[in-house]
């Protein structure tokens, strides 16, 4: 089944609140070697005005992994796991993430293009903190192929 076209324009319900732990901004710091001591020391974080560990710029694809999660799973997108490469992904903070957030995030599906037998699909999520403000959208274009399916 190719990609749903049904889909631009359909919204997700907000994800389950994820809370920022600190040993998780340190670990994924350490995974993508951020090595600005804002983004594992806590005293060096409080120096610069954060209230916690302060997460690298591409920790907001952990919170917007249960958004993409809820379009793989959508039983009429015509999305099959092993089709699809991650093309691209584009972060626009408010402000950083820290250590103590409370995140949610809602997921739109803002675009799709038919490249032959592929289509890009486009999203954008929507992450929010626990008092209902902006924090990051990421924008996030899948490439999905038609293989064996």
């Amino acid at each position: 089944m190719p990609v749903n076209p049904e889909l631009v324009g359909r919204d997700f319900p907000p994800t389950t609140p994820y809370l920022v732990g600190r040993e998780k901004v340190r670990e994924f710091a350490r995974a993508v070697f951020a090595d600005d001591p804002q983004h594992t020391d806590l005293t060096a974080a409080q120096a610069l005005g954060y209230a916690d560990v302060v997460a690298p710029p591409t920790f907001a694809i952990v919170v917007t992994d249960a958004t993409l999660q809820q379009l793989l799973g959508e039983p009429d997108a015509g999305i099959v796991l092993q089709n699809v490469l991650h093309a691209e992904q584009k972060f626009r903070y408010s402000r950083p993430i820290v250590a103590g957030d409370e995140l949610t995030a809602k997921l739109s599906v803002t675009g799709l293009r038919a490249m032959g037998a592929a289509a890009m699909v486009t999203s954008e999520s929507e992450i929010t903190d626990a008092a209902g403000d902006h924090v990051v959208t990421t924008t996030t274009i899948l490439l999905v192929g038609e293989g064996d399916q």
